[in-house]
């Protein structure tokens, strides 16, 4: 899906956030209805480390808020949205631009409403993988989030 106007304005602002900017990644799309954002991570002498590969701090936090701000995005205020776990996995090192692709399909969303109904909370396990331009998997990464209804709190 094409970009809106507003989701290009928030791509760009995110690109220009400092806690965003200083990991060297840029996001370079923002799906309209916010199911698909996809970043890119380039090799050059700010996300370079000793060994001459992406450093894995530059990785870990180009993907880091990903998913985070596109359930807020998408499941609205009503909605508790938090980070709780992070895990990754070096595959081999990044020595060329690595890009991700961030995906959230309607019916995974709509399946977690309709459990959150069930539960007042849920934590969910999300995966992407960050590749080369040949498509070769260089890192995996695996968030877990934390989500719960507004309505359930105490």
């Amino acid at each position: 899906m094409a970009e809106s106007w507003r989701t290009r304005l928030a791509r760009w602002g995110f690109n220009l956030f400092p806690a965003y900017r200083g990991t060297g990644g840029r996001i370079v799309h923002i799906s309209a209805d916010w199911h698909e954002i996809r970043i890119r991570l380039p090799l050059n002498w700010r996300t370079r480390n000793y060994v001459g590969s992406i450093f894995g701090g530059s990785i870990y936090g180009a993907v880091d808020p990903i998913y985070m701000i596109m359930f807020i995005k998408i499941l609205g205020p009503e909605y508790i949205v938090w980070d709780k776990a992070a895990t990754i996995r070096f595959v081999k090192p990044g020595r060329s631009t690595l890009y991700g692709r961030f995906h959230l399909s309607p019916d995974e969303v709509q399946r977690l409403r309709d459990a959150l109904k069930a539960e007042p909370k849920l934590e969910r396990n999300f995966r992407v993988e960050l590749v080369d331009e040949s498509g070769e998997t260089h890192a995996t990464v695996e968030k877990t989030l934390y989500f719960r209804h507004r309505g359930s709190l105490p």
